[in-house]
């Protein structure tokens, strides 16, 4: 029984003692392999390797991939009008020399992206300082990028390199303090509000302007309309008098009997007029006392 529980204690031991010395590399990182705490040796390509057991050796790894740092402080930076701006941005970085990443860097990727986290945001304030807000938001944007990535670049490649390279450094976005803003915000409102009032202004003006050579055009029309209809009317009434003075003085007794008839209707017009006269001695009844007898006869 004893023999037996040493056989499967060796066995164990043994499994413990072979796991220790089999390690695996992933395609995504590098393999550091320590030996009493110094780098012997760093394996970029992935499969299976071996190494003593602890703590004669050790594995550390470190990603190899394409890593993105995105700004995460918000303090504003002076442009050379000092305008205070805030900007955002991002890097693109990959570990490309683990053994000097970490002599000079740390032994993660947080260590790395703290130290370049700090020189990006200096290289871009000294950037941001010589440019104003409009060359910022203008063509010029491309420049200052290029130019950060070249003082990033001369910082991590200077004479302790990082062993990391910078692909790209992207500014996503410009924009003033939120006072700055606000204040912005409130000259665009009344700004445009100006605009809006001078063109109903404007509008109300020509409006005015309309109507008032509408009615001039109105009164026009109707003095000429009625111009020419008193010129008709007048014409109508010449032609009428002419008519009257044609037919009356072939006949004068006909005339004097009509003219009576329409004193008669206008007099007699309403039923309400009262007059109070002597038909017997009053010229104005004369037709009628006579009856049919000053008519004409034939």
């Amino acid at each position: 029984m004893n023999r037996v529980g040493f056989i499967a204690s060796t066995i164990l031991v043994a499994l413990a003692l072979l796991s220790s010395m089999v390690f695996v590399v992933d395609q995504r990182q590098f393999g550091v392999l320590y030996a009493l705490g110094q780098i012997k040796e760093v394996i970029t390509e992935p499969g299976l390797n071996f190494k003593l057991p602890p703590p004669f050796q050790n594995v550390s790894y470190i990603d190899k991939r394409l890593l993105t740092l995105d700004s995460t402080d918000a303090e504003p930076m002076l442009t050379a009008e000092k305008q205070r701006v805030v900007i955002d941005w991002y890097v693109r970085w990959r570990i490309s020399e683990p053994s000097q990443y970490i002599r000079n860097v740390g032994l993660d990727e947080n260590a790395g992206a703290m130290q370049l986290n700090r020189v990006v945001r200096n290289s871009l304030q000294e950037e941001i300082n010589k440019r104003t807000v409009k060359e910022l938001l203008s063509a010029k944007r491309e420049e200052v990028m290029e130019d950060v990535k070249k003082e990033v670049l001369s910082q991590v490649r200077g004479e302790k390199p990082w062993g990391v390279d910078v692909v790209d450094v992207r500014i996503t976005r410009v924009d003033y303090v939120d006072a700055i803003t606000e204040s912005v915000y409130r000259r665009m409102e009344a700004e445009r509000k100006r605009v809006a009032n001078e063109l109903r202004s404007t509008g109300f003006a020509e409006g005015e302007k309309i109507r008032a050579d509408a009615d001039r055009q109105r009164e026009v029309t109707v003095a000429n309309a009625y111009r020419d209809a008193q010129k008709i009317k007048g014409e109508g009434d010449g032609e009428a008098s002419r008519q009257y003075a044609d037919a009356f003085g072939r006949d004068p007794q006909f005339a004097q009997f009509y003219r009576s008839l329409d004193a008669y209707k206008a007099t007699f017009a309403s039923k309400s007029d009262v007059m109070v006269v002597d038909p017997s001695s009053s010229e104005f009844f004369k037709t009628m006392r006579g009856g049919l007898s000053t008519a004409p006869k034939k």
